[in-house]
Formats: structure tokens, C-alpha cells, sequence
């Protein structure tokens, strides 16, 4: 049995993963949905205060009160940021990581630096309040506005990132457009210590890919016997 943490993207809640929770569950499979803080039903919570920092601290707070030891971090989007965050402050709790079309940031690194200008430009869209961004027009409607400051603190990793079981990055080949992503794909897929996977979907894989997406968390959980590009 495998211990699943599943970290959204920007303005998602722990909803977007309902696809694959109860169907890696019924494998056999922990698994906890996060939603982090000022997002979805804990919008409430939402000031200017809430940052990178915050959000990893959600995650490996969850980490510390069940005693999760096993974990497989899952981070779509900007969850890469904060699964990152998590494994590097507490890397005896982490088993693997698995990257869902998302940045893989280095220390000092800002998810505003690490994506498109195209991005960049709906982040500007801030809400009345000056420190949240709005969802985009064609997210779910349960989306809520994100805090702007947890994309623009910089990520504080220490210590060697490259220990764990397992890392995956799972790629999502069918944007409309330019993916702020192709960069990282092409980096991680002839870099022997990842796993790659390159699907044709958009960019919400959850709700476009979940056969595929489960297939893949599966296999992330049994052991590496021989690494392929993908």
C-alpha cells in the first residue's frame, strides 16, 4: 500500500484529483486530496499573507499529523512548487515525486520566473483586493482566486533533491498553443534519474487523461527496475 498526496494547481482545490482518488483507492491505496490554504473551501482564508511558504507547510503538515512516512507527493502545475518545498524540508517522509505538468524548480526559484509571459499576463489580472489572481474564464466554476504571493516568493531548498525512490514528470502534449512546459519535458527525458511520460491531453490532466494518470501513479509506486525516456 502507497500513501498518495495530492497537491492542485493554481485555483484548484483537492476536488480536481476526484477522478483518481476513489479509483486508487479501491487499489488499495492512502490517499489525501489537499486543499491549500485561500483556495476552494478554505477560500476564507485568503489574505495577503498567504505564500509559497504557506502552502508548503499545508502539505507537510498533513505529512506530520497522519505520520506519513511513505508519501508520493503528486503536484499538478504549481503544485510542483510545493511539492518540492515539502521534499526538501522533509525527505524522510517522501518516498517519490510525481511532477503532473508542472514546473520543477531549483532554490531561489519563483514560479512566476519559471513559466511563459503568457502567464505572466493573466497573474496580472488581480482581484479587487490587489493579492489574488482570478481563475481563468474556461476553469471549473468551483475555482477560486489564488494568492499572489505564493507565485512570486522564491523557493528555499537545501540538501540533495536527487535521493528519493522515484521521480516522474508527466507531460501534457496538447495545449492550445505553446506549453510553458516543453522546456522542462525536454530537460527531464534524457536525464536518467526521472521518468518521463508524454500524453496527448491538455493541460488539466486529471480531468482529461485519468486512465492514463492512473496507469502511471500505479507504476510510480512499484520499483524502478529500468529507466526509458518518454
Amino acid at each position: 500500500m502507497a500513501t498518495f498526496v495530492l497537491v492542485p494547481g493554481m485555483c484548484h482545490g483537492g476536488w480536481t484529483y476526484e477522478p483518481l482518488t476513489e479509483r486508487l483507492r479501491l487499489h488499495g491505496h492512502r490517499v489525501y486530496p489537499l486543499t491549500l490554504t485561500g483556495l476552494s473551501e478554505r477560500s476564507h482564508l485568503l489574505n495577503a499573507g498567504v505564500n509559497l511558504e504557506t502552502h508548503i507547510q499545508d502539505v507537510a503538515g498533513v505529512l506530520a499529523a497522519e505520520e506519513i512516512e511513505d508519501a508520493v507527493l503528486v503536484g499538478h502545475s504549481y503544485g510542483g512548487m510545493v511539492i518540492t518545498g515539502v521534499a526538501g524540508r522533509m525527505p524522510e517522509r517522501v518516498d517519490s515525486l510525481v511532477y503532473m505538468d508542472s514546473v520543477v524548480p531549483q532554490h531561489g526559484d519563483t514560479f512566476w520566473a519559471l513559466v511563459s509571459d503568457q502567464e505572466r499576463k493573466w497573474f496580472m489580472d488581480v482581484t479587487e483586493t490587489g493579492h489574488s489572481v482570478r481563475p481563468l474564464p474556461f476553469f471549473d466554476s468551483r475555482a477560486t482566486p489564488h494568492p499572489l504571493a505564493s507565485l512570486l516568493q522564491p523557493i528555499r531548498l537545501t540538501g540533495d533533491l536527487t535521493g528519493f525512490r522515484r521521480r516522474d514528470y508527466v507531460y501534457a502534449a496538447g495545449w492550445d498553443g505553446e506549453s510553458p512546459f516543453t522546456p522542462v519535458y525536454r530537460r527531464l527525458r534524457d536525464d536518467p534519474l526521472w521518468t518521463t511520460h508524454a500524453l496527448d491531453s491538455r493541460h488539466n490532466l486529471m480531468r482529461d487523461a485519468p486512465d492514463d494518470l492512473l496507469e502511471i501513479l500505479l507504476e510510480a509506486v512499484q520499483p524502478v527496475e529500468a529507466v526509458q525516456p518518454g
